[in-house]
């Protein structure tokens, strides 16, 4: 049984105000003591109570910076809670920065190895999987040279074929990925259809309102990292669309 629950979290991160700071703004601030780079408190999730049962496919929509890329990586832990509790029960897959992280310096083969490893899979397990994973990603002796000389798309296709190569009870999808080619993003997306019908539970955020209403069976409307509607997916989203058009939407 796969479950995911969130029980009164936050999550705050602490920001500079500017990336940078000319020598003259830091010997100006120094002079008059004042702080040369202040930090502020970005409040990215608030008081998020949200429980998830095995069997339900739940979308998450709002504007851009709603929190709901951080509720995510929440999710996959990436992001500890500064408050509350988080429980994810199940094995999990998620696909979002998928390319962060490679050994630019190893080989694909080893990088295949390295992140599977992070994913979960052990000597034993990996090794039925290589010849998947290669024949997926259609690399060829490319496998054999270092990451770093791989184009943008090869080392996308590469990413893809290893993140969806395990056999997920959670899957945790941000926006729709364009991988590679046309052809490879065919292959792509009968992947990501067998994964979203195979795994327990599923949580996706995008802004394909019409993906969500085919692929999702509950739906949670964020805002400045609060859920402030949740639901089933006619309801949640025609009640988006009115508030951010000012029209209701027309029925098919």
């Amino acid at each position: 049984m796969a479950k995911i629950e969130l029980t009164d979290v936050s999550i705050t991160f602490n920001a500079h105000q500017q990336k940078r700071v000319s020598l003259k703004e830091y010997l100006v601030r120094r002079l008059y003591n004042r702080s040369v780079n202040p930090v502020m408190r970005v409040h990215a999730l608030s008081n998020i109570n949200l429980t998830v049962r095995d069997g339900e496919r739940i979308g998450v929509i709002g504007h851009n910076g709603a929190g709901k890329t951080t509720l995510l990586k929440t999710l996959a832990g990436v992001y500890p809670p500064t408050t509350g509790t988080r429980v994810v029960e199940g094995k999990i897959c998620s696909l979002f920065d998928i390319t962060l992280g490679f050994e630019q310096e190893a080989t694909g083969w080893e990088n295949v190895l390295y992140r599977s490893y992070l994913q979960g899979e052990t000597p034993t397990s990996i090794r039925g999987k290589l010849d998947g994973i290669a024949q997926f990603a259609e690399l060829g002796e490319f496998l054999n040279t270092a990451v770093r000389n791989y184009s943008a798309g090869m080392l996308m296709r590469l990413a893809f074929s290893i993140a969806t190569s395990i056999d997920p009870e959670v899957l945790l999808v941000d926006e729709v990925l364009a991988v590679g080619d046309l052809a490879f993003q065919n292959k792509a997306q009968a992947r990501m259809r067998e994964l979203m019908s195979s795994s327990r539970l599923m949580v996706m955020v995008a802004h394909d309102l019409d993906a969500v209403r085919r692929l999702c069976t509950r739906v949670i409307w964020m805002t400045h990292g609060q859920i402030i509607m949740d639901g089933s997916p006619n309801e949640v989203i025609d009640a988006y669309v009115t508030t951010v058009t000012g029209k209701r939407p027309v029925a098919a």
